[in-house]
């Protein structure tokens, strides 16, 4: 059975007293009508963190999302019902750590049983709302903690409120017994702080052997941090050492700012046989909130700098939320890059492949001296340069399988080219999300692969890309007699000539017989167009066809790119969502400081 002993000196309840205010100190209630109300700006801004977005994994990404869930809770379940309601009953969160009595206190202060107390933990596995017959209806209609369903009987279902009316308890006055801070279960926990982040004032029990536990220290810091109103119950404090245990939470509390919050001291003591502590032994907690209750201008006072530090919070706390969102913008650009830098090596590779002169090497160079003729055309390439118009038509005419086979190979020598830099800039940019925090979260095995429809893809791109490079030839010699006379003939071979000139160079090689087989047949590709179109149309041809390809190349790569660059699109949060939260906090401060609840000098002095 609980035990208590004689009460303690209350070294706190002065200084608090001056802060709840008195009939004096009372101002009249804000204005918070029209656009540029408070609601009206708290709207806003709830609906700003609505859109906030934090899906890259990062440090700042998951204590961002609860900081978001923890103030749209907020404003939903004090800060937008508050504001409309001012004068409403004042709800006190009675919190604390498991065993720490929080339950036989409030049956005590109400002088009814109507929390369950007991040694099962956790014994409050709903909260209960414990208030005057005649504040019933404000907190049965919903508007405090809108989230959580109102029940008249005990529920094991911790978003259920269950309502219980006291008769002893005077009107204006309301405690809501929550569950444990450090509870064993998850969801009470969670409930626990999004109910102490409701009240206007926060009564918190801890014990004598349990007041220094760091999780109760942490959830004070923040209710300071929110401006809130703190009251301190110490509970079991055993006679011999209140004195001593006194001073030091009294040491404590003034080390983290809180200096000023009341502090009841409960000594050990029998419950009654309704589990009920001895009126002596409550009467000092009991007589502060009777009087609290019965001043409405002090109710007003806490409800005002509860209500005024959770509103100074916000905007601090969207500042942090706007610098996640700019983080997450950030890693999506930096993720972005990688891959780009991965694709962009890809096409200079392709690039570069195509001035080396590397794609001339094997079975196209093969099927290009097959084509072109070898030996006999070499021999009589500088004497007969006019006569190559001629040579070249009875060599197509002739052979018509070299030239089939030499596009075939064209076609072969490109598609491997375009598979091998794709499949490198694949892994290239899977290596690189995987060691951003950020990508490996994003990252899907099949990435680190060229998607499985390249092949198809790059050969289609080839097949049009040769077609393109006819056409080319058709349009640029179409008023010339040259392929007037020699028609489909000339610009197949043309066509595979300047393919072979891509190949070759970048620019025009001035013509005079080599002795290397490469280097002649590459004066060779370029001879047979000089003679035909003369040398500015080498360059031209080769020119447009070299930037064509690239050109679809890097569409190519870039549809490749695209598999990685939709996964960063999707998670991208709104580039203007930063600058929309940091807008809507302004907007909730300038209308905090025009309602009139922010403190003035005088206030801040007391």
């Amino acid at each position: 059975m609980t035990t208590h002993g004689d009460p303690a000196t209350q070294p706190g309840a002065p200084a608090v007293a001056a802060r709840t205010g008195s009939p004096d100190d009372a101002e009249d209630p804000p204005a918070t009508t029209g656009d540029d109300s408070l609601p009206a700006a708290l709207a806003s801004l709830r609906a700003a963190i609505g859109a906030a977005r934090f899906p890259l994994t990062l440090p700042s990404a998951e204590p961002a999302e609860r900081a978001a869930a923890g103030l749209t809770a907020q404003l939903d379940d004090y800060l937008l019902p508050r504001l409309a309601r001012l004068d409403a009953p004042l709800l006190v969160v009675v919190g604390g750590s498991t065993g720490a009595g929080k339950s036989t206190l409030v049956n005590s202060l109400v002088q009814a049983r109507v929390s369950a107390a007991g040694v099962l933990r956790p014994t409050t596995r709903s909260p209960v709302l414990v208030c005057s017959p005649a504040d019933s209806s404000w907190f049965r209609q919903g508007d405090l903690l809108p989230g959580l369903t109102r029940t008249n009987e005990p529920s094991e279902d911790p978003y259920t409120l269950q309502l219980v009316t006291a008769p002893a308890l005077p009107a204006g006055l309301a405690f809501l017994d929550a569950p444990d801070i450090d509870s064993v279960v998850d969801a009470n926990r969670a409930l626990a702080g999004q109910l102490l982040a409701a009240a206007d004032l926060w009564l918190f029990v801890t014990t004598a052997a349990r007041y220094a536990d760091a999780v109760p220290w942490e959830l004070l810091r923040s209710a300071r941090a929110r401006g809130t109103v703190i009251a301190m119950v110490l509970d079991r404090v055993p006679p011999e050492a209140s004195d001593e245990i006194a001073a030091h939470l009294g040491e404590m509390l003034t080390e983290q700012g809180l200096g000023q919050a009341p502090l009841f001291v409960l000594p050990e003591t029998w419950v009654d046989g309704q589990g009920l502590l001895p009126a002596r032994v409550t009467a000092p907690l009991a007589d502060w909130f009777t009087r609290l209750a019965a001043d409405a201008d002090a109710r007003a006072a806490v409800v005002r700098q509860t209500l005024d530090g959770a509103l100074a919070a916000v905007h601090p706390t969207v500042e942090g939320l706007a610098d996640a969102t700019e983080e997450q913008i950030a890693a999506a650009d930096a993720l972005d890059e990688r891959v780009r830098a991965a694709y962009r090596s890809a096409h200079r590779t392709v690039e570069q492949g195509l001035r080396d002169g590397r794609l001339l090497r094997g079975e196209v160079l093969a099927r290009w001296q097959e084509f072109v003729g070898t030996g006999e055309f070499f021999r009589t390439l500088e004497a007969r340069i006019g006569r190559l118009r001629d040579r070249l038509v009875a060599a197509v005419t002739g052979r018509p399988a070299p030239a089939a086979e030499l596009r075939t190979a064209i076609e072969s020598q490109l598609v491997t080219l375009l598979r091998g830099v794709a499949a490198e800039a694949a892994e290239h940019a899977y290596t690189g999300w995987r060691a951003h925090p950020a990508g490996a979260g994003l990252l899907d095995p099949g990435l680190a692969h060229a998607g499985g429809d390249l092949p198809e893809r790059a050969e289609r791109l080839v097949r049009d890309w040769q077609r393109g490079v006819l056409e080319l030839v058709r349009v640029e010699g179409g008023d010339r007699r040259f392929v007037a006379r020699t028609a489909a003939y000339a610009v197949n071979a043309t066509g595979l000539a300047v393919m072979i000139a891509v190949f070759a160079s970048t620019a025009f090689v001035p013509t005079g017989l080599e002795v290397a087989t490469g280097a002649g047949t590459t004066v060779a590709a370029q001879a047979v167009l000089q003679a035909i179109f003369g040398d500015q149309a080498v360059r031209t041809l080769a020119n447009k066809a070299r930037a064509d390809l690239l050109d679809r190349v890097r569409a190519l790569l870039d549809e490749e790119a695209e598999r990685y660059v939709a996964r960063t699109g999707a998670a991208r949060p709104d580039p203007e969502a930063a600058d929309t939260l940091r807008r809507a906090a302004d907007r909730v401060e300038t209308a905090r400081h025009r309602s009139g609840l922010a403190a003035g000098p005088e206030e801040e002095r007391r």
